[in-house]
């Protein structure tokens, strides 16, 4: 099975998926900042790992990730992607102004990324979980700041065997201003058919 080969009707899930993720996010992400925070419907595309660093900004835009692995009944990685300049707005609005939008990285703000990354990645692990009645959970989260380019080239590396493509879904938010969020999840092969099998669904 290639991902290229498998069914519209998986397609319709995964963005079923995606709108139930990014709401339960934007449910957490709204008790965190303590403030009112609205999206748009996610997008989720099917792309080539090249397509991705040209939708994020292109690869030399420099991006806020945070990466783990996922493990349980599936296994594979995940990870989360931010621009710069929205990571930053986190940052201030989750520490109350402690770390201001300006600063640079430090312990603090980048503790406050993980933690946000945490609860974004979490929420979209729960809401698979609950749709296929699997166990997922999530290892302890990296998080990075560099090129999307480099970013992409550790998952690109590690999903290469199966074929050039990715599955993205795309969350924008805002509060005062919008941010971009890209959501990338990467079960290993073994992982897709489980997934397939539990929502019933069969490839193409």
């Amino acid at each position: 099975m290639i991902l290229e080969q498998v069914s519209e009707n998986y397609y319709d899930v995964l963005k079923e998926l995606g709108n139930i993720g990014a709401g339960n996010a934007m449910t957490a992400l709204s008790q965190m900042l303590q403030c009112k925070v609205d999206m748009k419907v996610p997008q989720v595309r099917l792309l080539e790992f090249s397509e991705v660093g040209d939708l994020v900004g292109g690869d030399e835009q420099v991006m806020v990730a945070v990466f783990l692995g996922v493990e349980g009944d599936i296994t594979g990685s995940m990870m989360f992607m931010l621009q710069e300049q929205s990571a930053r707005h986190l940052i201030q609005k989750t520490t109350m102004g402690l770390v201001p939008e300006g600063s640079e990285f430090e312990e603090m703000g980048l503790s406050a990324m993980q933690e946000v990354g945490n609860i974004i990645t979490g929420a979209y692990l729960n809401s698979l979980s609950s749709m296929t009645s699997l166990t997922i959970f999530p290892s302890p989260p990296a998080l990075t700041i560099d090129m999307a380019g480099a970013i992409l080239s550790v998952p690109a590396i590690q999903f290469g065997i199966y074929g050039d493509k990715i599955l993205l879904i795309q969350s924008q938010f805002y509060d005062e201003i919008q941010l971009d969020g890209y959501f990338i999840l990467i079960p290993d092969l073994e992982s897709y058919e489980k997934i397939l099998a539990a929502l019933g669904i069969q490839g193409a």
